[in-house]
């Protein structure tokens, strides 16, 4: 396995990501433990959750999952990187949602209790709240830090301009901020590379792109359809985008091909080339998913398959930053 450092911190993670979404959902305790476990055994050490999946309003169902695997013992905790979220609604009432200070530190306190652990490595908002001032942000977080419970916090979802207010802000109190920023970066979806990646590397933060397949799209999914699989690609939004975008996903999977290797490895390839990416987010259901992805870790893309890539799917306006990238 290799390992690089969380944005700007000492903080030792591997280039791969575990996302735990689909434990509870869709794949069975445990199977999410035989999961977790082949996941250390591999040597990935950085492990993604949030307190609202499992999907059941306020229970945390993952967590609990993670909780009941970390109480096995047997260095499980000492060994993993735990990442959570914060700011999705947790309950009916209008404070169990969002950025408040109130929020934030109850949503700590409960996501510990069903980790079972006595600190977050990484306590990530899940999305912007444009309501809640960012001294009150930011004096929960350091209260938090300050008490132990958390030690890094990163952000999702957040725009450029997000990044930059929230940095000013905490260095104004000096305060470490934000070390990570999860967001939605694939090679279908290429928007972040205009201000949030050049945002993140100004800042020393770490970018850790979530759906790297697209929704299973760059996983192979024109094969699969036809050898009667890729379930998750034959209805709704996935369907959609894969009438709309089927030549260019086709002539991927050929370029895979003739290059040797699985579709997913690729595209998951071609992000751990990006500048400022730390670890994708797999998110396997099963644990002969997990292997599979490991393999993305050994492909090797030249700087002739790069540009092809490039032409399959291209960057937005002429590439490269903003403005440069829609201006002269």
């Amino acid at each position: 396995m290799e390992y690089t450092n969380l944005g700007r911190t000492g903080l030792s993670v591997s280039r791969l990501c575990l996302g735990t979404m689909n434990f509870g959902p869709h794949t069975s305790e445990p199977d999410s433990f035989t999961v977790m476990d082949q996941a250390l055994e591999h040597g990935i050490n950085f492990f993604d959750t949030a307190n609202v999946y499992g999907w059941k309003l306020g229970e945390g169902v993952t967590e609990q999952i993670i909780g009941r695997w970390i109480a096995q013992g047997g260095g499980r905790r000492e060994k993993v990187v735990l990442a959570t979220k914060v700011y999705s609604r947790m309950g009916d009432w209008p404070n169990e949602r969002g950025l408040s200070a109130r929020h934030i530190i109850r949503s700590a306190e409960d996501s510990l209790r069903r980790l079972q652990t006595d600190w977050i490595d990484l306590l990530q908002m899940h999305h912007i709240s444009r309501e809640t001032p960012w001294e009150e942000i930011w004096q929960a977080m350091q209260t938090l830090v300050d008490q132990g419970k958390v030690l890094y916090v990163g952000s999702s979802n957040f725009a450029g301009w997000h990044l930059a207010q929230a940095q000013e802000t905490a260095s104004a109190r000096h305060f470490l901020g934000l070390v990570s920023e999860q967001c939605l970066y694939n090679l279908l979806t290429r928007h972040v590379e205009l201000e949030v990646v050049p945002a993140a590397q100004r800042y020393g933060i770490g970018i850790i792109p979530w759906s790297p397949l697209h929704g299973g799209l760059l996983g192979g999914a024109v094969r699969k359809l036809a050898e009667g699989g890729a379930a998750r690609a034959k209805s709704g939004r996935a369907a959609d985008t894969l009438a709309e975008h089927r030549s260019t996903i086709e002539a991927f999977e050929k370029l895979a091909a003739d290059l040797g290797y699985d579709p997913a490895n690729v595209a998951l390839a071609w992000l751990l080339s990006r500048p400022g990416v730390t670890a994708p987010i797999i998110g396997p259901r099963t644990a002969d998913q997990l292997d599979a992805s490991l393999g993305a870790l050994d492909v090797v893309l030249s700087d002739d398959v790069l540009a092809q890539l490039d032409e399959l799917f291209p960057p937005i306006g002429s590439g490269g930053p903003a403005p440069e990238a829609w201006a002269w």
